[in-house]
Protein backbone atom coordinates (compact mmCIF):
# COMPACT_ATOMS: atom_id res chain seq x y z
CA UNK A 1 0.00 0.00 0.00
CA UNK A 2 1.32 3.25 -1.03
CA UNK A 3 2.14 5.56 1.93
CA UNK A 4 2.38 9.53 1.01
CA UNK A 5 4.45 11.82 3.36
CA UNK A 6 3.57 15.44 3.80
CA UNK A 7 6.80 16.74 2.35
CA UNK A 8 6.57 14.46 -0.68
CA UNK A 9 3.10 15.37 -1.40
CA UNK A 10 4.09 18.59 -1.44
CA UNK A 11 6.69 18.34 -3.72
CA UNK A 12 4.22 16.97 -5.81
CA UNK A 13 1.44 19.10 -6.02
CA UNK A 14 3.97 21.77 -5.99
CA UNK A 15 5.50 19.96 -9.98
CA UNK A 16 2.01 19.40 -11.00
CA UNK A 17 0.65 22.87 -10.50
CA UNK A 18 4.05 24.61 -11.66
CA UNK A 19 4.12 22.26 -14.89
CA UNK A 20 0.23 22.58 -15.43
CA UNK A 21 0.32 26.68 -14.37
CA UNK A 22 -3.86 28.06 -14.65
CA UNK A 23 -4.45 25.74 -18.04
CA UNK A 24 -8.24 24.55 -17.86
CA UNK A 25 -8.37 20.56 -18.62
CA UNK A 26 -9.36 21.38 -22.29
CA UNK A 27 -6.16 22.68 -23.04
CA UNK A 28 -4.71 19.27 -21.79
CA UNK A 29 -7.28 17.13 -23.52
CA UNK A 30 -4.26 15.55 -25.51
CA UNK A 31 -2.94 14.20 -22.35
CA UNK A 32 -5.42 13.44 -20.04
CA UNK A 33 -8.43 11.55 -21.38
CA UNK A 34 -10.37 9.11 -19.38
CA UNK A 35 -7.86 6.81 -19.75
CA UNK A 36 -4.68 8.32 -19.31
CA UNK A 37 -2.93 11.64 -17.84
CA UNK A 38 -2.72 12.60 -14.10
CA UNK A 39 -5.69 13.67 -11.94
CA UNK A 40 -5.28 14.55 -8.43
CA UNK A 41 -8.07 13.17 -6.11
CA UNK A 42 -8.37 14.43 -1.61
CA UNK A 43 -9.32 11.61 -0.19
CA UNK A 44 -10.61 11.14 3.59
CA UNK A 45 -8.13 9.15 5.46
CA UNK A 46 -10.12 6.63 6.93
CA UNK A 47 -10.93 5.91 3.56
CA UNK A 48 -7.63 5.27 2.29
CA UNK A 49 -7.47 1.44 2.48
CA UNK A 50 -10.73 1.13 0.25
CA UNK A 51 -9.22 3.28 -2.57
CA UNK A 52 -5.81 1.85 -2.63
CA UNK A 53 -7.55 -0.58 -3.69
CA UNK A 54 -9.40 1.06 -6.76
CA UNK A 55 -6.14 3.04 -7.85
CA UNK A 56 -4.03 0.30 -8.15
CA UNK A 57 -6.43 -2.14 -10.46
CA UNK A 58 -7.66 1.10 -11.95
CA UNK A 59 -4.03 1.72 -12.77
CA UNK A 60 -3.34 -1.33 -14.14
CA UNK A 61 -5.88 -1.55 -16.84
CA UNK A 62 -4.76 1.37 -17.70
CA UNK A 63 -1.05 2.00 -17.59
CA UNK A 64 -0.89 5.56 -18.61
CA UNK A 65 -3.44 7.02 -15.93
CA UNK A 66 -1.70 8.21 -12.84
CA UNK A 67 -4.35 9.04 -9.94
CA UNK A 68 -2.05 10.92 -7.12
CA UNK A 69 -3.78 10.63 -4.21
CA UNK A 70 -3.51 12.20 -0.99
CA UNK A 71 -4.93 10.98 2.52
CA UNK A 72 -6.58 13.85 4.69
CA UNK A 73 -9.20 15.63 7.15
CA UNK A 74 -12.42 15.35 5.19
CA UNK A 75 -12.71 19.34 5.92
CA UNK A 76 -9.43 19.51 3.99
CA UNK A 77 -10.83 17.43 1.24
CA UNK A 78 -13.78 19.81 0.65
CA UNK A 79 -11.53 23.20 0.48
CA UNK A 80 -9.31 21.03 -1.47
CA UNK A 81 -12.15 20.75 -4.17
CA UNK A 82 -13.07 23.63 -3.53
CA UNK A 83 -10.44 25.74 -3.79
CA UNK A 84 -7.60 23.72 -5.06
CA UNK A 85 -6.38 21.88 -7.89
CA UNK A 86 -8.14 18.79 -6.85
CA UNK A 87 -10.75 17.11 -9.21
CA UNK A 88 -11.88 14.18 -6.80
CA UNK A 89 -12.88 14.13 -3.07
CA UNK A 90 -14.27 11.05 -1.52
CA UNK A 91 -15.76 11.92 2.04
CA UNK A 92 -18.66 10.79 4.05
CA UNK A 93 -21.49 13.60 2.76
CA UNK A 94 -21.95 15.21 -0.22
CA UNK A 95 -21.58 18.69 -0.93
CA UNK A 96 -23.40 21.56 0.69
CA UNK A 97 -26.16 23.72 -1.30
CA UNK A 98 -23.46 26.79 -0.58
CA UNK A 99 -20.56 24.44 -1.89
CA UNK A 100 -22.08 23.03 -4.87
CA UNK A 101 -23.15 26.88 -5.92
CA UNK A 102 -19.49 27.94 -5.46
CA UNK A 103 -18.28 25.39 -8.11
CA UNK A 104 -21.07 26.28 -10.20
CA UNK A 105 -19.68 30.04 -9.96
CA UNK A 106 -16.45 28.90 -11.23
CA UNK A 107 -18.11 26.84 -13.97
CA UNK A 108 -16.96 23.21 -12.63
CA UNK A 109 -19.38 20.72 -13.14
CA UNK A 110 -20.58 18.24 -10.47
CA UNK A 111 -20.99 14.56 -10.16
CA UNK A 112 -21.90 13.20 -6.78
CA UNK A 113 -22.90 9.71 -5.97
CA UNK A 114 -22.72 7.81 -3.11
CA UNK A 115 -20.30 4.62 -3.86
CA UNK A 116 -20.56 2.27 -0.07
CA UNK A 117 -21.76 2.16 3.07
CA UNK A 118 -18.99 2.15 5.67
CA UNK A 119 -19.26 1.13 9.62
CA UNK A 120 -16.94 2.40 12.72
CA UNK A 121 -15.72 -0.47 14.05
CA UNK A 122 -15.09 -0.61 17.53
CA UNK A 123 -11.85 -2.48 18.58
CA UNK A 124 -10.55 -3.63 22.21
CA UNK A 125 -7.06 -5.25 23.11
CA UNK A 126 -7.36 -9.40 22.98
CA UNK A 127 -6.97 -9.64 26.61
CA UNK A 128 -10.76 -7.35 27.24
CA UNK A 129 -13.12 -9.83 28.38
CA UNK A 130 -15.80 -7.63 27.08
CA UNK A 131 -17.36 -8.99 23.89
CA UNK A 132 -20.71 -6.39 23.31
CA UNK A 133 -21.49 -2.49 24.35
CA UNK A 134 -24.70 -0.74 23.55
CA UNK A 135 -24.92 2.10 21.75
CA UNK A 136 -25.61 4.11 25.70
CA UNK A 137 -22.12 2.60 26.84
CA UNK A 138 -20.36 3.88 24.59
CA UNK A 139 -21.83 7.28 24.87
CA UNK A 140 -21.46 7.18 28.52
CA UNK A 141 -17.81 5.85 27.96
CA UNK A 142 -16.93 9.10 25.28
CA UNK A 143 -18.25 11.58 27.99
CA UNK A 144 -16.50 10.09 30.95
CA UNK A 145 -19.91 8.65 32.63
CA UNK A 146 -17.81 5.67 32.59
CA UNK A 147 -14.41 5.78 33.35
CA UNK A 148 -13.36 1.95 34.38
CA UNK A 149 -14.11 -1.04 32.78
CA UNK A 150 -15.25 -3.00 36.09
CA UNK A 151 -18.09 -0.03 35.42
CA UNK A 152 -19.42 -2.08 32.71
CA UNK A 153 -18.06 -5.86 33.40
CA UNK A 154 -16.25 -7.59 35.94
CA UNK A 155 -12.44 -7.48 35.06
CA UNK A 156 -9.01 -6.52 36.56
CA UNK A 157 -8.70 -3.57 33.78
CA UNK A 158 -8.01 -0.45 34.63
CA UNK A 159 -9.21 3.10 33.43
CA UNK A 160 -10.59 2.97 29.85
CA UNK A 161 -8.46 4.77 27.52
CA UNK A 162 -10.30 6.11 24.37
CA UNK A 163 -8.40 6.45 20.90
CA UNK A 164 -9.64 8.48 17.71
CA UNK A 165 -7.56 9.05 14.51
CA UNK A 166 -7.14 12.76 15.21
CA UNK A 167 -9.34 15.68 16.25
CA UNK A 168 -10.68 16.56 12.88
CA UNK A 169 -11.03 12.93 11.29
CA UNK A 170 -14.57 12.36 9.95
CA UNK A 171 -14.54 9.54 12.54
CA UNK A 172 -14.85 11.87 15.56
CA UNK A 173 -17.54 14.08 13.76
CA UNK A 174 -19.79 11.52 13.61
CA UNK A 175 -19.13 9.74 16.97
CA UNK A 176 -19.97 13.82 18.00
CA UNK A 177 -23.09 14.53 15.82
CA UNK A 178 -24.23 11.03 16.56
CA UNK A 179 -23.76 9.90 20.20
CA UNK A 180 -22.95 13.03 21.86
CA UNK A 181 -25.31 15.47 19.85
CA UNK A 182 -22.98 18.05 19.14
CA UNK A 183 -21.21 17.58 23.32
CA UNK A 184 -17.64 17.52 24.78
CA UNK A 185 -15.44 14.04 24.70
CA UNK A 186 -14.02 13.24 28.38
CA UNK A 187 -10.94 13.57 29.01
CA UNK A 188 -9.61 10.46 28.45
CA UNK A 189 -10.17 10.67 24.94
CA UNK A 190 -6.69 10.51 23.04
CA UNK A 191 -5.97 11.29 19.05
CA UNK A 192 -3.26 8.58 17.75
CA UNK A 193 -2.85 10.97 14.81
CA UNK A 194 -3.67 7.83 11.92
CA UNK A 195 -6.07 5.04 11.80
CA UNK A 196 -3.10 2.81 11.83
CA UNK A 197 -2.07 4.25 15.14
CA UNK A 198 -5.73 3.34 16.82
CA UNK A 199 -5.27 -0.50 15.65
CA UNK A 200 -1.29 -0.04 16.95
CA UNK A 201 -2.67 1.36 20.48
CA UNK A 202 -5.55 -0.75 20.84
CA UNK A 203 -3.32 -3.89 20.04
CA UNK A 204 -0.68 -2.87 22.75
CA UNK A 205 -2.72 -1.28 25.79
CA UNK A 206 -5.15 -3.65 27.52
CA UNK A 207 -7.23 -0.71 28.89
CA UNK A 208 -8.16 0.99 25.42
CA UNK A 209 -10.67 0.94 22.81
CA UNK A 210 -10.57 2.46 19.81
CA UNK A 211 -13.33 3.56 16.79
CA UNK A 212 -11.88 2.82 13.53
CA UNK A 213 -13.27 2.22 9.63
CA UNK A 214 -14.31 -1.13 9.06
CA UNK A 215 -11.78 -1.85 5.93
CA UNK A 216 -9.14 -1.09 8.52
CA UNK A 217 -9.70 -4.15 10.47
CA UNK A 218 -11.35 -6.79 7.78
CA UNK A 219 -8.92 -10.02 6.92
CA UNK A 220 -10.35 -9.80 3.54
CA UNK A 221 -7.93 -7.18 2.30
CA UNK A 222 -5.45 -10.18 1.98
CA UNK A 223 -6.76 -9.95 -2.13
CA UNK A 224 -4.79 -6.49 -1.46
CA UNK A 225 -1.35 -8.65 -1.70
CA UNK A 226 -2.03 -10.29 -4.97
CA UNK A 227 -0.75 -8.99 -7.99
CA UNK A 228 -3.89 -7.02 -10.08
CA UNK A 229 -4.24 -9.61 -12.52
CA UNK A 230 -5.15 -12.05 -10.28
CA UNK A 231 -7.00 -9.59 -7.72
CA UNK A 232 -9.53 -9.05 -11.10
CA UNK A 233 -9.64 -12.84 -11.84
CA UNK A 234 -10.29 -13.87 -8.56
CA UNK A 235 -13.04 -10.54 -8.14
CA UNK A 236 -14.99 -11.37 -11.47
CA UNK A 237 -15.02 -15.21 -10.48
CA UNK A 238 -16.28 -15.12 -6.83
CA UNK A 239 -20.09 -13.77 -5.73
CA UNK A 240 -19.68 -14.44 -2.42
CA UNK A 241 -18.12 -12.01 0.22
CA UNK A 242 -17.09 -13.81 3.22
CA UNK A 243 -16.51 -11.14 5.54
CA UNK A 244 -13.93 -11.62 8.78
CA UNK A 245 -11.77 -9.48 10.82
CA UNK A 246 -8.06 -9.47 11.24
CA UNK A 247 -7.49 -11.47 15.19
CA UNK A 248 -4.82 -8.63 16.28
CA UNK A 249 -7.85 -7.02 18.12
CA UNK A 250 -11.16 -8.07 19.31
CA UNK A 251 -14.42 -6.35 17.59
CA UNK A 252 -16.62 -5.81 19.42
CA UNK A 253 -20.72 -6.38 18.89
CA UNK A 254 -22.85 -3.38 18.93
CA UNK A 255 -26.93 -3.55 19.98
CA UNK A 256 -28.99 -0.58 20.09
CA UNK A 257 -30.56 0.49 23.23
CA UNK A 258 -33.96 -1.54 22.49
CA UNK A 259 -32.40 -3.99 21.64
CA UNK A 260 -30.39 -6.99 23.06
CA UNK A 261 -28.84 -8.62 20.52
CA UNK A 262 -25.30 -6.87 19.46
CA UNK A 263 -24.14 -7.41 16.11
CA UNK A 264 -20.55 -7.15 14.42
CA UNK A 265 -20.10 -4.50 11.80
CA UNK A 266 -20.18 -7.24 8.68
CA UNK A 267 -21.54 -6.50 5.31
CA UNK A 268 -24.89 -8.48 6.02
CA UNK A 269 -25.99 -6.31 9.19
CA UNK A 270 -24.69 -2.89 7.68
CA UNK A 271 -26.87 -4.16 4.76
CA UNK A 272 -29.79 -4.09 6.74
CA UNK A 273 -29.32 -1.68 9.31
CA UNK A 274 -28.84 -4.01 12.46
CA UNK A 275 -25.23 -2.28 13.36
CA UNK A 276 -26.35 0.96 14.47
CA UNK A 277 -22.66 2.94 13.67
CA UNK A 278 -22.48 3.55 10.28
CA UNK A 279 -22.05 6.36 7.93
CA UNK A 280 -22.08 6.83 3.72
CA UNK A 281 -19.50 6.97 1.23
CA UNK A 282 -20.03 9.80 -1.43
CA UNK A 283 -17.29 10.00 -4.34
CA UNK A 284 -17.36 13.86 -5.44
CA UNK A 285 -16.10 14.83 -9.52
CA UNK A 286 -15.47 17.79 -10.24
CA UNK A 287 -13.61 17.13 -14.11
CA UNK A 288 -15.46 17.49 -17.27
CA UNK A 289 -16.52 14.49 -19.56
CA UNK A 290 -13.41 12.83 -21.44
CA UNK A 291 -10.80 14.02 -18.66
CA UNK A 292 -9.30 10.99 -16.31
CA UNK A 293 -10.90 12.56 -13.21
CA UNK A 294 -14.17 11.15 -14.38
CA UNK A 295 -12.93 7.95 -16.16
CA UNK A 296 -11.72 7.44 -12.80
CA UNK A 297 -15.18 8.08 -11.06
CA UNK A 298 -17.10 5.87 -13.94
CA UNK A 299 -15.00 3.05 -12.80
CA UNK A 300 -15.53 3.34 -9.19
CA UNK A 301 -19.09 3.66 -9.73
CA UNK A 302 -19.22 0.79 -12.26
CA UNK A 303 -19.91 -3.09 -11.69
CA UNK A 304 -16.20 -3.44 -11.07
CA UNK A 305 -14.99 -0.73 -9.40
CA UNK A 306 -17.94 -1.68 -6.88
CA UNK A 307 -17.66 -5.51 -6.83
CA UNK A 308 -13.81 -4.51 -5.78
CA UNK A 309 -15.23 -2.70 -2.43
CA UNK A 310 -16.38 -6.01 -1.15
CA UNK A 311 -12.98 -6.94 -0.52
CA UNK A 312 -12.61 -3.85 1.91
CA UNK A 313 -15.24 -5.10 4.28
CA UNK A 314 -17.70 -2.11 3.74
CA UNK A 315 -20.98 -2.31 1.52
CA UNK A 316 -20.74 -1.47 -2.20
CA UNK A 317 -23.70 1.06 -2.89
CA UNK A 318 -24.44 -1.12 -6.02
CA UNK A 319 -23.51 -4.30 -5.77
CA UNK A 320 -25.62 -6.00 -3.18
CA UNK A 321 -24.29 -9.85 -4.20
CA UNK A 322 -24.54 -12.63 -1.53
CA UNK A 323 -23.07 -11.88 1.92
CA UNK A 324 -22.04 -14.51 3.86
CA UNK A 325 -21.03 -13.58 7.64
CA UNK A 326 -17.93 -15.94 9.46
CA UNK A 327 -17.52 -15.34 13.17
Amino acid sequence: MRQFGLLLISLILIAAFSSCGDKDEKDTKKANTSTSGIVLMACDASFENIMEQEIEVFEYIYPDANVLSYYIDEKACIDSLLFGKARLAVVSHDLTKEQQKYLASKQRSVRTQQIAVDAIAVIVNEANPINNLSMNDISEILTGKVTKWNDLYPTKLGNIQVVFDHNGSSVVKYMTDSLLNGGQFAENVYSAETMQGVFDVVKERKDAIGFVGVSWISSDLKTADMPAAERIKTLEMNDTTATTFINDVKVLGINRNDSPIAYKPYQAYIFDGSYPLYRSIYMINTGSIGTLANGFFTFVTSFRGQKLMMSTGVLPATVHRRMVSVN
